[in-house]
């Protein structure tokens, strides 16, 4: 009988304190607030702003496309980072397609954000773009927070190297192995497609991978393989210029 009972006290105690730990997670959301204090105190100081869009991306891919991207592939980038956790995706931006707002709007949503992850104990704030029409709003947003913050320590960063590895560096990847660049495209096409299926492939309808309707490319040849080989570039390209950006300082 008093076995048992050690034997139960044991278990909920055991099962108090996993439940006391906080989840193995990266990104803001999934943490309480005392976690994220904790976390931020344990050396947890970078933070990632993934910005996304939605938008058409042709009859085979959903809406969401840049959103679910940025934010599968910030978890990556954080991870392999250490000291990085994942700020909520900001998927209203300044372009003109499904759902947009304008620049201003968007360049003081890019601030507000960063100003309150610096009162949360931040010291490198870092914008994720995934869509080339707002490249030029994020750095400019990134350099006048970095000068206004110069003597406090706290660093806002635009990370423009994400974007050219996911665009300009994939699509050479693939035409170096064959792929022509019509096929390869610039948007919804061979490379879109094959990243969207290599990160999340429910948003990829695989019975209308077709040239046209909003199409820049020919996605027929998509393949979760020659994602990942997007993935891997994008993710290494990213992390080792976010270190240099931090040592720079």
């Amino acid at each position: 009988m008093l076995r048992t009972r050690l034997l139960l006290l044991a278990m909920l105690i055991s099962t108090t304190a996993a439940r006391a730990q906080a989840p193995d997670s990266v990104f803001l959301e999934e943490l309480t607030w005392t976690e994220l204090r904790d976390l931020v105190k344990s050396g947890k100081t970078t933070i990632i702003v993934p910005i996304g869009g939605t938008e058409q991306n042709g009859p085979h891919m959903a809406l969401g496309k840049h959103n679910r991207r940025v934010h599968l592939l910030s978890e990556k980038i954080a991870r392999v980072l250490g000291n990085a956790l994942v700020a909520p995706v900001i998927a209203y931006v300044r372009f003109p397609g499904t759902i947009t707002v304008t620049d201003d709007v968007f360049e003081k949503v890019l601030e507000s954000s960063a100003r309150s992850f610096k009162l949360a104990g931040f010291r490198d704030i870092v914008f994720l773009g995934d869509h080339g029409g707002y490249q030029r709003d994020e750095k400019g947003v990134a350099t006048r927070l970095d000068r206004e913050w110069a003597a406090t320590g706290v660093h806002a960063h635009a990370i423009e190297e994400y974007y050219r590895a996911s665009e300009a560096e994939f699509s050479r990847l693939l035409e170096s192995r064959g792929y022509g660049e019509e096929e390869v495209g610039t948007h919804a096409g061979l490379a879109d497609t094959s990243l969207m299926l290599a990160v999340d492939p429910r948003l990829v309808r695989a019975n209308r991978l077709q040239p046209g309707d909003g199409v820049h490319g020919d996605p027929r040849r998509s393949n979760p393989q020659l994602g990942q080989l997007g993935v891997d570039l994008i993710v290494t390209r990213t992390v080792d210029t976010i270190k240099k950006a931090v040592t720079r300082q």
